[in-house]
């Protein structure tokens, strides 16, 4: 049962800090530590930072605000705030959020307003809850999306945008069964509806490609950009849509229009990368980072988590060329990796042969070179982000 928490909001010394590093030991134990700088020095995250007692995978459905770690416990259906406090992840406050066990989506649309999507099984649409992250206060209800139809069984919903009185949904219809595996449907499904009544106004289909955006408290795959265009990424290789047949592609919805930019397709596939990717990140100047896979270096979907073989690429939106960043092959399918300050560009990557770091990347002079190392037994950085702003 969950333990009555304390209501408090006070700042420590540790959650003052800049930013949030979350590893994983190789003995699978996870650990947070905080620091003031990613430049450089050494960092000694499970010597030195606070192990998380919680569920195994929290680091896939982390959200980070404001020196608060967000995540559901799906025991009990709770949304928990945690602090680091005396080198200790410690459970601050909670709010009952019925339905939200499997968590897909978060969108802060306010400072202390939270937006979390979740589909709950059973052919239904999903469900929302509309979190007060201050007075910990919650709404519930379900979204009006069409539910899962034959031959699919489940659905993801793999972006939310509020712009212009509207929320955007992207989402995705799956079948799973022991017999057919897991795949998804040909489309990618793009529907608007009215905030904050929430009532559906319209669904756009596209079938260039599949499962418009992500898991985004694992990885980020949508953005705004310098000209509030809003920018999304459709993964359908085998560790998200599984539809490799499919092409990975970006696709926009420009400011102040009330559909998506039918004109703007951006086959990532097709494009030097030749691969699937599965993370995408503003870094402005109309370009971003994109995280794809390396065929021919893996071969199941068990080795694409575990074995090296992601590049990061440079790309520019307008003029869709691209520029392969000279990093060492970095593992695992979901993280979120990249980190965007004062014009430089912080990735960390999980490298089995040059260590653990964190590179800066100039984009002015594309130039690379090693951050902060995490020293110690590290095998992945799942989280790099910044406690506050």
């Amino acid at each position: 049962m969950l333990l009555m928490l304390l209501g408090c909001s006070g700042q420590t010394s540790e959650n003052k800090k800049k930013y949030s590093i979350m590893v994983m030991s190789k003995d699978n134990v996870q650990y947070i530590i905080q620091t003031d700088t990613l430049d450089g020095g050494v960092a000694y995250p499970i010597k030195n930072g606070a192990p998380v007692l919680a569920p195994p995978r929290i680091w896939y459905y982390m959200m980070v605000k404001d020196g608060n770690y967000f995540f559901i416990n799906r025991k009990t259906e709770y949304l928990i705030r945690n602090q680091v406090k005396d080198n200790k992840f410690t459970a601050i406050d909670s709010v009952s959020v019925p339905g939200m066990k499997f968590l897909e989506n978060y969108n802060w649309y306010h400072p202390d307003s939270l937006l979390i999507i979740s589909w709950p099984g059973e052919r239904k649409s999903p469900r929302y809850a509309r979190i007060n992250t201050r007075t910990m206060k919650a709404s519930t209800g379900v979204l009006p999306l069409p539910a899962p139809f034959l031959p699919f069984n489940n659905m993801t919903v793999g972006f939310s945008e509020f712009r212009n009185n509207q929320l955007w949904l992207g989402y995705s219809y799956h079948y799973s069964s022991p017999t057919q595996g897991y795949g998804s449907s040909d489309t990618v499904y793009v529907a608007s509806l009215d905030y904050p009544a929430l009532s559906l106004k319209q669904i756009f289909k596209d079938p260039r490609s599949a499962y418009p955006g992500n898991v985004n408290t694992a990885q980020q795959n949508t953005f705004r950009d310098d000209q509030d265009d809003f920018y999304y990424m459709a993964c359908p290789g085998i560790a998200r849509g599984a539809n490799p047949g499919q092409p990975t592609a970006i696709y926009r919805i420009k400011a102040n229009e009330n559909k998506p930019d039918s004109s703007y397709f951006f086959n990532i596939s097709a494009s030097p990368i030749d691969n699937h990717a599965y993370g995408m990140w503003y870094i402005g100047n109309n370009k971003a980072i994109v995280r794809s896979e390396r065929q021919g270096l893996f071969k199941t979907f068990e080795e694409h988590y575990l074995v090296p073989h992601i590049d990061f690429f440079e790309v520019d939106l307008q003029t869709k060329t691209l520029h392969k960043l000279d990093l060492p092959l970095d593992k695992g399918t979901s993280r979120s990796c990249v980190l965007v300050e004062n014009g430089l560009v912080y990735i960390s990557i999980n490298s089995d042969t040059e260590g653990n770091y964190i590179w800066v990347y100039n984009p002015k002079s594309q130039s690379l070179k090693k951050g902060l190392k995490l020293e110690g037994k590290v095998d992945y950085i799942f989280r790099l982000e910044k406690l506050h702003g």
